[in-house]
């Protein structure tokens, strides 16, 4: 009677069953369905990774699962000594094939050549294939030498790289991610179940069949047609998509999953050192990013009283977590609970500096700043049209509301904009200086302005929002003013 040894590796997530003797029929197409392969070198057979199914059968046949006592890299090394073993064999086999094809091109020695229709014509051309044909197998051999010293170093390599910590840290990233699937699936079935609470007339049932996801409502594809054509009643329906998110939420499989992942993220962890506890100030978007990493369902924490925390879910929380939907600890409650986890709080990273200067402030000006800038900016227009025969063009005001500059003001070609000034009162411009574009000056203030009936030789028009609040611009316009009218000279700023 054949006998059974089961084991099974953390390291690699591998079931092994090691048999005393060869299988039956009957057992053998059994292992082979539940996805175990035969392993010749190592006489076993070994399923890729673990599932319920491959535990429940190794169980069934070697009574319990031991823990594999040779570990990835001592099976490595057995791997690669034997791939070594094989590169040398191969290795002699090419030396001993160059030998013969050596001893062979000595009948063609300084270059003798084939005597045609000599009677030696017919052996020189055989001992020439052999020794052809003795060259070319060395050439395969020495490759086949190579390959399996490659094979034989990418053996250790793998061993290597699957205990470096970096690996490790990636592999714990992807079983938490695994954990968080597992969980959003119980998650689903709970707010199902809380639909299918609200949904229980006929009509109810099949507007919910016929609009809403099936994965929400955790029914079939083909469901809403059975009920249509009255294949099945709206009840049952109901009733068969309570059952299947009844199931995810209670059913072993799923739970024996999420266990499984939980007990190999213990294990990384462990490989990892121990997880340092958390002694750094402790606030809610901490939590709520913790509970976000083991799987809950948006979760919120909030502080019903001092130094303690609570954290809630629409939908239980994780089991590993808490049996309920909400979960009040003291601040070493949750701290202890992290590192039991195995939860780190990310270092806080240094906001990234941007390289564009800050931006100056925005200002809606008094109606009299606006209406005294706006002479300066006419003035400016004045002397700038001194000796040209085109005569400058004053401009006014523009009042507007909040609501219209909002929706007037986006694109380039827009009749609202926003611009710079510098503490001269003038319009901070790019401009090109040595090849590179520049600013003209260095800009104190934003305004608004408007350029509805813009023409040459007129100035933009400032604009003042009429319901927002004023602030001061931060510029001295009376002796701005002054200076304009000097440069515009009185008798044309008059005219």
């Amino acid at each position: 009677m054949t006998s059974f040894t089961a084991t099974y590796s953390p390291e690699d997530n591998k079931i092994r069953l090691y048999a005393s003797s060869r299988l039956d029929a009957e057992t053998y197409a059994r292992v082979k369905e539940a996805g175990f392969q035969w392993a010749p070198k190592q006489e076993l057979f070994v399923a890729p990774k673990w599932t319920p199914q491959r535990e429940d059968l190794a169980v069934e046949l070697a009574g319990e699962i031991e823990a594999e006592e040779m570990t990835l890299a001592e099976r490595a090394a057995i791997k690669a000594e034997r791939l070594d073993g094989l590169a040398h064999k191969r290795h002699a086999e090419a030396n001993a094939f160059a030998r013969r094809a050596d001893e062979l091109s000595q009948a063609f020695h300084m270059g003798q050549p084939i005597l045609v229709g000599h009677h030696s014509e017919r052996g020189a051309r055989k001992t020439q294939e052999r020794m052809h044909s003795a060259m070319s197998a060395s050439s395969d051999a020495e490759k086949a030498a190579t390959y399996w010293l490659y094979r034989a170093t990418g053996v250790e390599r793998f061993a290597n790289m699957k205990s470096d910590p970096r690996t490790r840290a990636n592999r714990i990233k992807a079983l938490l991610a695994e954990l968080r699937d597992l969980q959003r699936g119980i998650n689903t079935a709970h707010a199902a179940l809380a639909i299918w609470d609200l949904f229980t007339t006929d009509e109810q049932i099949r507007h919910a069949l016929g609009n809403m996801d099936t994965c929400k409502i955790w029914s079939n594809y083909d469901l809403y047609y059975k009920v249509d054509k009255g294949e099945i009643t709206p009840a049952d329906a109901r009733q068969s998509c309570i059952e299947r998110a009844t199931l995810a939420v209670n059913g072993p499989v799923r739970r024996r999953w999420i266990e499984h992942v939980l007990n190999r993220l213990a294990f990384e962890r462990s490989m990892l050192g121990d997880v340092p506890h958390y002694d750094g100030e402790l606030t809610p978007v901490i939590l709520q990013a913790f509970a976000r990493e083991q799987g809950a369902e948006v979760p919120k924490c909030t502080v019903p009283h001092a130094g303690v925390f609570r954290l809630e879910s629409p939908v239980p929380l994780p089991a590993h977590i808490a049996p309920e939907a909400s979960l009040a600890l003291s601040e070493d409650g949750w701290r202890d609970l992290m590192q039991a986890s195995g939860y780190t709080v990310p270092a806080r990273t240094a906001r990234r500096v941007s390289a564009k200067p800050d931006a100056v402030p925005l200002i809606n000006p008094s109606q009299e700043q606006a209406e005294q800038l706006q002479t300066i900016w006419n003035l400016h227009m004045v002397a700038a049209c001194k000796g040209k025969h085109s005569a400058a063009k004053p401009n006014s005001i523009y009042s507007t509301t909040q609501t219209t500059y909002s929706a007037n003001s986006k694109g380039d070609y827009a009749p609202f904009k926003t611009i710079e000034i510098a503490a001269d009162g003038r319009r901070v411009r790019m401009e090109w200086q040595r090849q590179e574009r520049v600013r003209s000056g260095e800009p104190v203030a934003r305004i608004r302005i408007s350029t509805i009936g813009a023409e040459f030789y007129k100035p933009d028009a400032l604009l003042v929002i009429t319901d927002k609040p004023t602030k001061p611009l931060p510029i001295d316009l009376d002796t701005l003013e002054a200076a304009a009218r000097q440069a515009a000279g009185e008798e044309e700023a008059a005219a």
